[in-house]
Parts: structure tokens; C-alpha cells; sequence
């Protein structure tokens, strides 16, 4: 199993705790820390024990954005930002992710850590967090996702009020905007996203991967296409263990204890 310079990856039980960690520069992306991430991703996708992911920043800050200086000149390149075959934490590219991740956000979110948020499923943000998609003011525009997740998410006008300004918002506004569900103390934030990540992960994983892709199909390809599929994924999870274990747990009046088969 591979290690990592810029991140720290903690498994409990069956969630994977994904740490930015390069406090020093406010958890800037690098290039290293973009290919990491996404390897992070890719481990968490294909552990058939790992049912939910949180991803989290060490220090201050969960990001000051990309480090443009190194990742600028590469993207002007045509390299990819994250390596072929990996899981695209930002969900533009490559392979899908059907494993959950809950995001927890303190201090200053900008350009990219928007842009994770809005890939990610559920997302806090601790009393006094900032956020900005700054790129407008740097003579560029977002290329995470921001351009086409937050006029989905936030509505044409709203998105564009800071899409178009680069203005700081906190995160009352960004619950407002949908961009978070839940807004905590800083010292909570990290225990609150950990809890309901545990809580995730209590449920069927086959259940919640295909609530995952039939919602994900719904936004990406229209109600009519996930609507097409909706009767066939859930006869397949009705012949699951899990399904069965779900029955039963029912009938006993207890817990259910699910397996993923």
C-alpha cells in the first residue's frame, strides 16, 4: 500500500479519513499533491471495505487554491492533471467514484476547494470559513468544475454573483448556495464529518453506490436515462445479501450487520 508526502490516509472501521497536508503552504496543490489525491481516491474506491470517505485539511486552512506557479505552466501543457487510470477527485475525467465522500472545510477554501466540495456529496464547513472561485481576478476562469456544478447547484444568477466577481463569501452564504448542508465550530467540524461518515457507512455499500450512480445519472444524463435503469439496479440489489440481511434485521427488530455482497 502505497504512502504519502502530502496527504495522510487513516482508516476507522470502514471509512477513510483523506488529510491535506501541507500546512506550511495553507494546503496549496501542487502537481505531487494533485496526483495524490487522486491516488487517495482511486484506494478508496477500490477497497471493497472502505464504504465512505472524508476528506479533511490539517492546519489552518482546507486549501489556498493551486499552486499556479507549478500547475499553471502543466495545465497550459496539455498534461493531465491527475494520473491516467486513477479516480478524478474533481469527478471531470477518468474513472467515477460510487464510494461517498463527506467533505469537512475550515478557514480559507479557495478556486479548487470549492470546486472538491462541489464534487463531493456532502459537505460542513466550520464557523468562519471563507470561500472564493478567485480565478476571474488572475485572468483565467475555473477549470474544477465550478463553471457547471454551481449554476446546477446554486441557480444561474447566484452562481454567476460570484463566479463573475471572485467575491469572499462565508459559510452562511454557502449554505444558502447549497454548496454546504452543514455549518459547525471548528473544533467539531472534523468529529461532526466523521459521525455522519460512520453513519453512512452503516448502511448497504451496494445500496448506497447505486443511490450514488442513479442520482448521478439523473443530473449528468436527465431523469429519463436514470429512469430507464432505476427498476433493473434495484431488482439486482433485491437479490443481495444485504437485502436479505436488511429483511431479516426488520423482522428481528435489530441493527442490520451488512456485508457489501
Amino acid at each position: 500500500m502505497e504512502t504519502f508526502e502530502t496527504l495522510t490516509f487513516v482508516v476507522e472501521g470502514h471509512v477513510a479519513l483523506i488529510g491535506l497536508n501541507r500546512p506550511e503552504k495553507r494546503n496549496a496543490f501542487n502537481i505531487k499533491m494533485l496526483h495524490e489525491l487522486a491516488q487517495a481516491y482511486t484506494r478508496l474506491e477500490d477497497d471493497d471495505q472502505l464504504w465512505c470517505g472524508v476528506l479533511f485539511a490539517h492546519g489552518d486552512h482546507f486549501t489556498a487554491g493551486l499552486d499556479l506557479a507549478e500547475v499553471g505552466p502543466a495545465v497550459s501543457s496539455g498534461a493531465p492533471l491527475f494520473p491516467e487510470n486513477t479516480v478524478d477527485p474533481l469527478g471531470l475525467s477518468g474513472r467515477p467514484r460510487d464510494t461517498p465522500v463527506i467533505c469537512a472545510i475550515q478557514g480559507w477554501s479557495l478556486t479548487i476547494g470549492i470546486e472538491l466540495a462541489l464534487a463531493s456529496d456532502i459537505n460542513l464547513a466550520a464557523e468562519g470559513a471563507k470561500f472564493s472561485q478567485m480565478e476571474i481576478k488572475r485572468g483565467i476562469m475555473p477549470f474544477g468544475g465550478a463553471t457547471m456544478r454551481l449554476p446546477q447547484r446554486a441557480g444561474w444568477g447566484n452562481a454567476m454573483r460570484y463566479l463573475l466577481t471572485g467575491d469572499t463569501f462565508g459559510p452562511e452564504v454557502a449554505k444558502e448556495l447549497g454548496l454546504i448542508q452543514e455549518i459547525t465550530t471548528k473544533e467539531d467540524l472534523l468529529g461532526k464529518a466523521q459521525e455522519l461518515a460512520q453513519k453512512v457507512a452503516k448502511q448497504a455499500p451496494l445500496g448506497v453506490q447505486a443511490t450514488m450512480r442513479s442520482a448521478r445519472m439523473s443530473v449528468e444524463q436527465g431523469f429519463e436515462a436514470a429512469r430507464d435503469v432505476l427498476i433493473d439496479e434495484a431488482r439486482k440489489l433485491m437479490e443481495s445479501e444485504d437485502a436479505a440481511e436488511g429483511l431479516m434485521s426488520f423482522v428481528e427488530r435489530r441493527e442490520a450487520n451488512f456485508k457489501g455482497k
